[in-house]
C-alpha cells in the first residue's frame, strides 16, 4: 500500500469547470474570479475577499499595505513557513522572532511584550497547523501598543476562534490554496478583511496599482497608476477550481476530523513514544491540516530511523518546519542570530512528523499508518 502525505482531490466537477473556462474568451478579469471571492467571502462571513496568485503574495500585500518601511519592526513566530517572515523581510523591514509554545506550536503570547519597542509596527500571527492562537491576547497586546495584526492563515480555513473565522480578529488575514491545503486552486490564495480602507488599497496593490479596475473602466485600456503596485491577480481557471473546491469544503472537513478522530484511537497506546498537537480550548475550533505527532526527549534523537522506515513502508509523512525559521542561514547569519535561541521551536522542529488526515485517506489506510508506527517504535525498545 502505497500512501501519499496530500493528495488534492480533483474530479470530474474540476474538470468539466476548467473545460468551460478554456472553451470560453475570458482567462483573467472574470465572473469565475468574482463569484469565487463572494462564496468565500459568504463561508468566512466577512466584508470582504479578495483572490490572489498565492498566500505569500497576500502576506506580502498585507506588509505593504501596513506601510512597513526600513527600519520598522513586526513581530512573528519562530515556528512557521518562511513566507510569514519573508513577506516582512521583502518590504525592507525587520521580523522579530518569538518562540513557540511546546503544547500547540503556536507563538508563545507571554514572550511577545518583551520584543516590543517604539520600532515596532505590528504582529504576524500564525495559526498553526490550523490550530487558532491565542487571540484574545494578541488582541490586547495589539490595542495596547497601537500595533497591526496581520495573521497567516494557511492552513486554518475553517477554523475559529470564539466562534470567528480566523483572518477577521486581527486587521487582514490571508489563505493558501497550495494543492496539499483544505482545497485547492493549484497555486492560489484569499484576502480576507472586514476594513473598507484596506480592501481597496489591496485590490489597487494586487493590479499594479491601476487607479480604475478592469471592470471600472468606461474605454478598455484606459487609466492611470497612483499606487506602486505588482501584479498578484488569480487566474479563471485557479477560481473555477476553487469554486467547486469550496462546493466540497465541508464534506472534506467531515473526513478530516473523522481522520483525526481515527489516529487518536489508534495512536493512544503509544503515549510513552510522543504526544499529539492538539486543540484543548473551548475558545477555539480547529480544522485540523494534519496529524501531527511530537517525539519525546528520550526518543526525538530516533526521528531519522522512524522517517526511513516510514518511507520503506510508502508512508506518505512531512515536516512542519524543518527549522525555526530565525535559524535558517539567511536570517541567522543576517541577524547573528545564537544557535541556542528558540528552543520549543528547535525542539518541535527536530521532533515533530506529520502524518496526512486528507479526504484521500481512509480508515483502512490510518490502520496501515499507526500499525506500522507500532513495528518501528518497537525497535527502539
Amino acid at each position: 500500500m502505497k500512501i501519499q502525505f496530500g493528495k488534492p482531490l480533483i474530479e470530474k466537477e474540476e474538470i468539466r469547470t476548467v473545460n468551460k473556462v478554456l472553451n470560453g474568451s475570458i482567462l483573467v478579469h472574470g465572473p469565475k474570479t468574482k463569484l469565487f471571492e463572494n462564496l468565500f467571502k459568504k463561508y468566512t462571513k466577512s466584508k470582504f475577499a479578495i483572490s490572489l496568485s498565492s498566500c505569500t503574495a497576500g502576506l506580502h500585500l498585507a506588509c505593504i499595505s501596513m506601510g512597513l518601511k526600513k527600519g520598522d519592526e513586526v513581530i512573528v513566530s519562530s515556528q512557521t513557513h518562511v513566507a510569514s517572515a519573508h513577506a516582512i523581510e521583502i518590504t525592507g523591514a525587520k521580523p522579530i522572532f518569538v518562540d513557540s509554545l511546546l503544547s500547540d506550536g503556536n507563538i508563545d503570547c507571554d514572550k511577545i511584550e518583551n520584543k516590543i519597542n517604539k520600532k515596532t509596527k505590528g504582529i504576524l500571527v500564525v495559526h498553526y497547523m490550523g490550530i487558532p492562537a491565542d487571540m484574545e491576547k494578541i488582541i490586547k497586546i495589539k490595542k495596547k501598543y497601537k500595533l497591526f495584526v496581520i495573521e497567516d492563515c494557511a492552513l486554518a480555513l475553517g477554523s475559529k476562534y470564539k466562534k470567528k473565522h480566523v483572518g477577521l480578529i486581527g486587521d487582514l488575514g490571508v489563505f493558501s490554496f497550495y494543492p496539499v491545503k483544505h482545497i485547492t486552486t493549484i497555486e492560489g490564495g484569499m484576502l480576507i478583511t472586514n476594513n473598507n480602507t484596506i480592501s481597496k488599497k489591496i485590490i489597487k496593490l494586487k493590479s499594479f496599482g491601476y487607479s480604475r479596475s478592469f471592470e471600472q473602466r468606461k474605454i478598455p485600456g484606459l487609466y492611470d497608476v497612483d499606487h506602486l503596485g505588482i501584479n498578484y491577480r488569480m487566474n479563471e481557471i485557479s477560481s473555477a477550481i476553487g469554486i467547486e473546491q469550496l462546493k466540497k469544503f465541508n464534506k472534506f472537513t467531515k473526513i478530516r476530523l473523522k481522520n483525526f478522530q481515527n489516529y487518536l484511537r489508534y495512536l493512544k497506546q503509544f503515549s510513552k513514544y510522543f504526544y499529539i498537537i492538539r486543540n484543548n480550548n473551548t475558545k477555539k475550533y480547529c480544522n485540523y491540516y494534519a496529524l501531527n505527532i511530537v517525539l519525546k526527549y528520550k526518543y526525538y534523537k530516533y526521528r531519522k530511523f522512524i522517517l526511513s522506515k516510514l518511507k520503506k513502508n510508502s508512508i506518505g509523512f512531512s515536516i512542519y518546519y524543518p527549522g525555526p525559521v530565525p535559524l535558517f542561514k539567511y536570517y541567522k547569519n543576517k541577524y547573528k542570530i545564537k544557535e541556542t535561541s528558540f528552543k520549543n521551536s528547535k525542539y518541535l522542529s527536530d521532533a515533530i512528523i506529520s502524518f496526512p488526515i486528507a479526504p484521500h485517506i481512509d480508515i483502512k489506510q490510518i490502520k496501515y499508518i499507526t500499525s506500522a508506527l507500532n513495528q518501528i517504535l518497537k525497535k527502539l525498545n
